[in-house]
């Protein structure tokens, strides 16, 4: 499972850098524009879906590499068997909230079919808001690895940071 962590974890990395790039790009392109005076229509709504696939592929990046916020100094002064129960009530808590999320991302999915972006109305609205269910589902299987990490036998001193990782 850590061969597949690492390659999962780097598909991300390309994918939030392709992102990332592509803002860049189109900032530019739409800076360049307004300056010469000829402004683009589409150039703020689409700056705008991709700052939020940015965000969400990025929180899917963090997701694998535990780069969420934590608390894990207070964890660490919990008892072994409190840092576990934690750790796991937390781990279970936060994929329950992914797997809401992408159920309610795909079920407003049918709602938007018929909408389009105003500036670009080629492109359905469906299409700009599949980064909810697609990057919950991203988030899931990163969660659902750890979980596993969580409830599988440890190394003896990996116990606490292990369970203390577990918690965003």
């Amino acid at each position: 499972m850590h061969r597949f962590r690492e390659r999962y974890g780097l598909l991300l990395e390309w994918v939030v850098m392709a992102l990332m790039v592509g803002l860049f790009l189109e900032v530019t392109v739409g800076i360049v524009f307004r300056t010469v005076g000829h402004s683009l229509v589409w150039y703020d709504e689409v700056a705008s879906v991709l700052l939020a696939w940015l965000t969400f592929y990025g929180s899917a990046l963090a997701s694998v590499k535990r780069a969420h916020i934590s608390c894990p100094e207070v964890v660490e002064q919990l008892p072994p068997a409190g840092r576990r129960a934690v750790a796991l009530l937390g781990q279970v808590m936060v994929i329950a909230f992914f797997a809401l999320l992408g159920w309610v991302g795909l079920s407003i999915m049918p709602i938007l079919a018929g909408d389009n972006m105003v500036s670009l109305p080629w492109l359905p609205m469906n299409v700009v808001q599949s980064v909810i269910p697609i990057s919950a589902a991203l988030i899931l299987v990163a969660e659902v690895m750890h979980f596993i990490d969580l409830v599988s036998p440890q190394s003896p001193g990996a116990g606490a940071s292990a369970l203390a990782d577990g918690l965003h």
